[in-house]
């Protein structure tokens, strides 16, 4: 197959990927984070009242992990299609099934209502949502990584950076409603006020979204488009498949016990449940500007430097965040979330979004990337469950948790080291991929970053 290259688009449309990426990043992950919090301060008293404290919790980052589980399967099925038939179809497609599976959850009745048929529906439901997020992730980096030309780091990460700030809007939304209400109203119907606002929030992605054209290399590679992208994964770039995972999975460990278990450890060692999400919030709108810095400095220096230092920095942390929550201190609490969330977390998540599109060929990258940080993004969902898990049955001691996020940071430095670094590769290229490992072809145009 011949390498076809394409011309530039213009820079207006550039504009406007990145922003329709930037907003549906925040809308999905709003619907999607906002499941997170819920989960921890609100489901396992609604939708598991029949279980005791401990248990319950348990049960609700059960359902809270369906939806990771759910996410590879979304990135295969809207990969597919956006390989085939193109990325913007599919990123209308995933946001309208986040905004209806959120609004509806909003709208389910309690276990003292319906008894057993109540969490049932919600893992129905969440994992409606783990399908449309894991779908949602690799098409919208695509729209920026495949509109720019240069600072391709700077503009994919405003994707990633959709995350954080999507959790600053489910937080703040959801510990607002909280703090004009008392907790018997918070917890009799309080609670679905954010859910159901996922309504609107869909309304006015769907207006920015519609407004972007399809990217100039997919349209270029008309009919060119692989009949089986997965298969072309699977046969072409197996390697990078596997080390993408590996790059990935300390990352969102990480994520996972920052944003989602810390909530319900910092509650159970006597912290309100407000100062907690205070604090959460304060270091998701901090990690938004990390995400971005440091992905910038990835155009610089290259993803794989940013990443390890990430990756390093926290294999140490963890074993410094629990003891700083256990401090009691309110102010120690938030600075030990702002370090790992705004911080140091940021050094691995930020470049993940170019690195990834770099890795596959334009007819398999929406397949490819998405599969490779969706399968890591497990590690996001897993993490909460088993470390709550360890905790009942250990009693509170978090020691091994930390060896945990240790040695996925490990796993992370080695397949960064077995990696070839993927900043100088050209995406504007129809045929174009970068190479698993050693030192990058020579072939590849620099991207003028």
């Amino acid at each position: 197959m011949p390498n076809l290259s394409v011309a530039p688009p213009s820079p207006l449309q550039l504009r406007r990927a990145v922003t329709s990426s930037f907003l549906g990043s925040v809308i999905e992950y709003y619907d999607f984070l906002l499941y997170a919090t819920a989960s921890a301060v609100v489901f396992n008293k609604v939708f598991f009242s029949s279980l005791d404290s401990v248990t319950a919790t348990v049960a609700s980052f059960g359902t809270f992990a369906t939806g990771y589980l759910a996410r590879p399967l979304g990135g295969v099925i809207f990969g597919h299609y956006g390989d085939r038939l193109g990325r913007k179809r599919m990123l209308v497609l995933t946001m309208t099934l986040m905004g209806v599976a959120s609004f509806l959850i909003g709208l389910l009745p309690t276990y003292a209502q319906i008894g057993s048929l109540a969490p049932i529906a919600l893992v129905v439901l969440r994992v409606l949502q783990g399908v449309a997020v894991g779908g949602e992730w690799g098409g919208a980096v695509l729209m920026s990584a495949e509109h720019a030309t240069r600072r391709r780091g700077l503009w994919a990460s405003f994707t990633n950076a959709g995350a954080p700030f999507g959790m600053v809007l489910s937080t703040a939304v959801l510990s607002g409603t909280a703090a004009v209400m008392d907790e018997r109203a918070f917890l009799s119907w309080g609670w679905r006020v954010p859910f159901l606002i996922s309504i609107a929030l869909l309304a006015v992605g769907l207006f920015v979204r519609l407004r972007v054209e399809e990217t100039p290399v997919f349209e270029a590679a008309g009919k060119r488009a692989s009949r089986l992208p997965l298969l072309d994964v699977f046969r072409d770039h197996p390697k990078a498949l596997l080390l993408g995972v590996g790059v990935g999975l300390s990352a969102f460990v990480a994520q996972g016990t920052l944003t989602t278990y810390l909530i319900a450890y910092g509650v159970r060692a006597g912290f309100a449940r407000q100062a907690v999400l205070n604090a959460l919030t304060l270091s998701s709108a901090l990690a938004v500007l990390g995400i971005v810095g440091w992905s910038a400095l990835s155009d610089r220096v290259g993803r794989r430097p940013v990443v390890l230092v990430g990756a390093v920095l926290m294999a140490a942390y963890g074993f410094a965040l629990f003891p700083m929550v256990d401090s009691g201190s309110t102010a120690v609490l938030a600075l030990a979330l702002v370090l790992g969330q705004s911080l140091i977390h940021p050094l691995m998540y930020g470049p993940l979004a170019a690195l990834y599109t770099e890795l596959f060929a334009t007819g398999s990258r929406y397949t490819g990337a998405s599969l490779g940080y969706q399968i890591a993004g497990l590690g996001a969902g897993l993490a909460p469950l088993l470390f709550a898990q360890l905790d009942a049955s250990t009693g509170g001691g978090t020691t091994t948790i930390s060896v945990i996020i240790a040695a996925c940071c490990l796993l992370t430095v080695v397949c960064v080291l077995a990696l070839r670094e993927t900043s100088r590769q050209d995406l504007t290229s129809v045929t174009s991929a970068a190479p698993a490992s050693g030192r990058v072809a020579d072939t590849a145009k620099p991207s003028s970053a």
